[in-house]
């Protein structure tokens, strides 16, 4: 017998495009709706030591020229925006996590601490800043990238 994987309704990373057509118009403007942003160099770093794991692992710069960082892109921005306009109520700044999951609490009213678990934190040995990662080169390659999250937020190498 073979078994179809089901497709699901809802899904991580959903776009909100997707998100706005399943729930429909009326119910996507009563609801609160926000993400999280974070700095470009830091998450194509972060995302690179996600996706190799362990050596061997290709250059950063093979990293760099490959597919990977706009497939990072189309997971950020292009997630929590429609036709290039940001559609959610907020989007907070993962560099101030803390700070920015006590507004949402804030906001939605709720009583309790909002805690996230680290999750993801053990997988990556190298713990150097993208600063110190990056030459000019790939700083740059990146900047082209995610430009428009670099100009919403102000983000600086």
């Amino acid at each position: 017998m073979i078994r179809r994987k089901k497709k699901l309704r809802y899904y991580n990373h959903i776009s909100a495009r997707e998100v706005r057509r399943l729930i429909g118009e009326g119910t996507w403007n009563d609801y609160y709706k926000f993400c999280f942003e974070r700095n470009p160099w830091d998450r194509v770093i972060s995302f690179y030591y996600w996706q190799y794991k362990s050596e061997p692992r290709p250059s950063i710069s093979e990293f760099l020229d490959s597919d990977m960082p706009l497939m990072l892109k189309k997971k950020g921005f292009e997630l929590y925006t429609i036709d290039g306009k940001v559609v959610v109520n907020r989007v907070c700044l993962f560099e101030n996590l803390k700070e920015e999951l006590e507004r949402i609490r804030v906001q939605l009213g709720l009583t309790e601490e909002l805690v996230l678990p680290k999750s993801k934190s053990s997988f990556r040995k190298d713990k150097r800043s993208y600063r110190e990662i990056l030459d000019e080169k790939q700083k740059e390659k990146i900047r082209n990238l995610f430009s428009e999250e670099i100009a919403l937020y102000g983000y600086e190498f």
